[in-house]
């Protein structure tokens, strides 16, 4: 049985790799979401992320799809209280921005479209710093007390306002961060290495990166002269142009040749093993996508195959 993670300190216990649900509602259809959800659930997953404004940019969604399939795919299943959801609010096509009307407006639809009476981990999906640190605190506070939010986050956020939210709800004894989402993975580690990699780890945050497998670009399908079907294909296969993303490649096809794994296992893996990482997201559109990302909850890289990966991104 997989161990299961704590989530910086909210008392959530989370498996490894958090099941990214972006693609629900666009590139999988209700039926192929369920399956992969089933399938994820199946081998100890129990942390799936989504946002209220998955897939918005898809011509004819509205915004929320994801949500829909996972608050139907709950209702179906009967098995709330066994998983760990995580939305976001803030990039809604009609709830922008963090104002404490627009998210208390936005916690509630997505409650609806969950099915639910609460969200695990909540989410500040961008930062707005046209609002002050305060009413964003006291207003995510306000649904941690009223039990629609057991745990908040945020993501896309600079170091210098994260000291802030967390200076503030210290001083006030208000609902702190517990994670953050930043954008972290082999080939854009600058992202999040520095000011604010260092600024979780002061704070105990636990991170959860987004991007973990750069658009697919680390799942090593991605080649030159080999053309790939995905809506994604574009931005992966511009890492192919760079001289880091064929270096990365090299050092990640070394690593799963000695393991017998996957490329996108061994990606996941690195990230796993970096300092405030809890969980690397990841998203399947299809079930037979699903083992090589889970697999990252049984690999365990050396401190030497990690030196190697971490100096060919360098």
């Amino acid at each position: 049985m997989t161990s299961l993670r704590a989530l910086g300190s909210s008392g959530l216990q989370v498996f490894p790799l958090s099941l990214g649900g972006n693609v629900f509602g666009w590139s999988a259809d209700e039926q192929q979401s369920f399956s992969v959800l089933d399938a994820y659930t199946a081998v100890g997953g129990n942390f799936i992320d989504t946002a209220d404004t998955y897939s918005s940019w898809v011509p004819g969604n509205e915004g929320g799809e994801s949500e829909t399939v996972i608050g139907n795919w709950l209702a179906a299943r009967g098995n709330r209280s066994d998983v760990v959801v995580a939305t976001k609010v803030g990039a809604h096509p009609e709830y922008k921005g963090l104002s404490a009307a627009n998210i208390k407006a936005a916690a509630d639809e997505s409650l609806r479209r969950l099915r639910t009476d609460y969200i695990d981990l909540y989410y500040t999906h961008f930062d707005d710093v046209s609002v002050p640190v305060e009413e964003i605190i006291s207003t995510l506070d306000e649904l941690v007390k009223a039990g629609k939010v057991r745990a908040i986050a945020a993501s896309n956020v600079s170091a210098e306002r994260l000291d802030a939210f967390m200076a503030f709800s210290e001083a006030e004894g208000l609902a702190r961060y517990v994670a953050l989402q930043p954008h972290y993975n082999l080939v854009s580690r600058d992202t999040y290495e520095g000011g604010l990699q260092d600024a979780a780890a002061r704070h105990g945050l636990a991170a959860v990166p987004y991007f973990s497998l750069a658009s697919g670009f680390l799942t090593g399908k991605y080649r030159p002269g080999v053309d790939v079907d995905s809506v994604r294909a574009e931005g992966a296969a511009k890492h192919l142009g760079t001289e880091r993303g064929p270096k990365v490649l090299a050092a990640l096809d070394q690593v799963a040749a000695a393991h017998g794994a996957e490329v996108a296992t061994v990606a996941l893996a690195w990230l796993a093993a970096q300092p405030t990482v809890v969980a690397p997201i990841a998203s399947a559109r299809t079930v037979g996508q699903l083992p090589a990302l889970t697999a990252v909850a049984e690999l365990e890289l050396t401190d030497a195959e990690v030196a190697e990966l971490t100096a060919a991104s360098a």
